[in-house]
């Protein structure tokens, strides 16, 4: 309920926006990005600096720099492993500095943003991780959600959940 109270403020907001965004000239097409423009505006250079954000929150992640992940991750971070485990901010940075988690790789297989609403953007895509914990190797398959907010002017890493990746299944064989 304390959670839900939190996010009253933004319903309020955003309830007069989403119907304006329906209230337009025209028939509206679920899914059609002009629906949402006074919602979320699809801004090249929005997207372009969450982009952005995400290379140096990588970049910061990979190095284990405290000073970088603190500057790049929401005080309110929430990071949700694919083992269930959770993190906060503080936890995370920690196991990162201590080398207790150590990312060797990052690849991206799909990485999309979407403005969601006015500072905030989701993250959806699938990565292939390398990564050591307590010198454990592990190479995770993961599709992710992950959310931005913008915050004092900079973009900030808000919230990531992953999930693994299922395995492929071999086609079945042909009948004879």
């Amino acid at each position: 309920m304390k959670t839900l109270l939190r996010f009253l403020p933004f319903i309020a907001f955003a309830a007069p926006l989403l119907h304006a965004a329906d209230a337009g000239p025209g028939p509206r097409v679920p899914g059609d990005p002009a629906r949402y423009a006074l919602l979320a505006p699809e801004s090249d250079k929005v997207l372009a600096a969450v982009r952005a954000a995400d290379d140096e929150r990588v970049a910061a992640v990979k190095a284990g720099d405290r000073d970088r992940l603190a500057a790049i991750f929401s005080n309110e971070l929430r990071y949700g492993h694919s083992s269930g485990h959770v993190d906060t901010k503080a936890s995370y940075i920690e196991s990162l500095v201590k080398h207790t988690t150590v990312y060797e790789s990052y690849d991206y297989l799909e990485r999309t943003f979407l403005p969601a609403a006015p500072g905030v953007v989701l993250m959806t895509g699938r990565v292939l991780i390398h990564a050591r914990h307590d010198a454990q190797v592990t190479e995770l398959d993961l599709n992710f959600l992950a959310v931005w907010r913008e915050e004092n002017g900079q973009w900030r890493f808000l919230s990531w959940q992953s999930c693994k990746a299922p395995t492929p299944t071999a086609a079945p064989a042909a009948a004879k």
